[in-house]
């Protein structure tokens, strides 16, 4: 993927899911590497100069998003087959330490540079982030981290502008790092900028995602000394220097469940061969007391469900308990499943965007600040919706599944950023799903 010949990159043409229902799924399908991790392990290539490969990266926008990114910094990026993206990064005084405000507003994943930009460069300047519009998700913790570590910043003119004492030569120095909240995107720029920081660093009350283990253990390969990723405390001995490396993506676990629940509410046999259900715990209790059968084969998981599912309570939480990213997917399996289910959102307040959607499909949903109580009803409608979000479109997808007529999701993009060919992997189920 090279600059030249991107000038309809982020043009769709095609910009809608059509559903009908089309009985029971049936078949296997993979689940491909996790966006979550992929565009992490993306930043993390600019710590080193030379050839980085990444393996299992996916094909989907954000993934280009990340790459315009990264070419504007003065790196070079190119999409090789079966998955494999190459980023050659120059010298750091041949980068540009300035994310633009055009790319970084698309997503809001790309204030990960900042961290990797300040340790490589003394200094940065990126845009306030954009992405999915679904709540408040202020950069404090970013900020205040990477501060106690010895960098100032200012904002103005919506850019956030780092500096380590003067920049240059300087580096960033360990510190401990207490994080009010268990963010994600804030332990993986710390983690990023601490790997050549002079010292120890170590990241209290950090999140424990498999994305960020992912990410260290990337790093670890890159030359890092870090111990407890995957914990909540990661600590981290400063090095010198990093070398490019070569790192397989984790598995995508919210691809994963995506196609879980969708057995689960269109009924069948589906098997995610590449699902890591070490990565998914509390996602497979849930779907087990709904009534779905999950069972482990021996590179993935299989789902299998007949009969009308069961409601369940479901509360999101910080990992391990269930993501956020699960939600509209349970949610829409609360739709038809038999009785009431009360669903709380802990991480975002704006969250329940989708549900005026489900409304319109004839869900009977009733929503109170974070909290959205869920009664089952037999079947929905098909209707024509928007899809606010990319894990929201995709529920919206497999709720088309199971309503009467056709379902027409509209705002299909947000749905690329995260799927790499939803539509076509549904279809090779034996769901009815096309792009119009």
């Amino acid at each position: 993927m090279r600059r030249q010949g991107r000038a309809a990159r982020h043009t769709w043409p095609v910009d809608s899911f059509l559903v009908h229902p089309n009985g029971p799924l049936s078949g296997t399908v993979r689940a491909g590497g996790a966006k979550n991790s992929a565009l992490k392990l993306m930043a993390a290539c600019l710590l080193a100069e030379g050839r980085h490969e990444l393996v299992n990266v996916p094909r989907i926008v954000d993934v280009e998003i990340m790459t315009e990114v990264l070419e504007a910094l003065g790196a070079s990026v190119e999409r090789r087959p079966d998955g494999l993206l190459v980023v050659d990064t120059p010298p750091a005084a041949e980068l540009v330490p300035e994310a633009p405000y055009e790319l970084v507003e698309k997503m809001r994943a790309s204030i990960v540079v900042l961290g990797p930009l300040l340790a490589r460069c003394g200094h940065a300047r990126v845009s306030m982030p954009g992405g999915d519009d679904f709540g408040a998700r202020p950069i404090d913790f970013h900020l205040s981290g990477l501060g106690a570590m010895g960098a100032e910043f200012r904002t103005a003119h919506g850019y956030v502008e780092g500096r380590v004492d003067g920049g240059g030569a300087c580096r960033l120095v360990g510190a401990r790092v207490v994080l009010e909240y268990p963010s994600h995107t804030a332990t993986d720029n710390l983690l990023m900028a601490a790997v050549t920081a002079k010292g120890t660093t170590v990241i209290e009350n950090a999140a424990r995602e498999p994305e960020v283990a992912d990410l260290a253990s990337y790093l670890t390969a890159m030359g890092a000394s870090i111990s407890g990723a995957g914990t909540s405390r990661i600590e981290v001995e400063g090095v010198d220097g990093l070398e490019p490396a070569r790192h397989r993506v984790v598995p995508d676990r919210v691809v994963a469940a995506t196609y879980l629940s969708a057995a689960a509410v269109a009924g069948g046999e589906v098997v995610v061969e590449d699902a890591r259900p070490d990565h998914m715990d509390m996602l497979l209790r849930k779907l087990a007391t709904m009534g779905v059968v999950v069972d482990m084969t021996p590179d993935g998981l299989r789902a299998a469900c007949q009969g009308r599912l069961r409601s369940e309570d479901i509360a999101t939480l910080p990992y391990p308990g269930v993501a956020t990213d699960y939600k509209p997917l349970l949610v829409t399996l609360l739709t038809v499943a038999d009785g009431v289910g009360i669903v709380t959102e802990n991480i975002y307040s704006g969250r329940f965007r989708y549900v005026d959607e489900l409304r319109r499909m004839g869900a009977d949903i009733r929503t109170e600040g974070h909290h959205a109580v869920v009664r089952g009803v037999p079947r929905l409608s098909g209707a024509p919706v928007r899809a606010p979000d990319i894990r929201a479109g995709a529920a919206l997808v497999l709720a088309g599944l199971v309503a009467e007529g056709r379902t027409e999701v509209a705002d299909a993009h947000h749905v690329d950023r995260g799927y790499e060919d939803l539509a076509g992997a549904l279809r090779s189920l034996g769901a009815c799903v096309e792009r119009a």
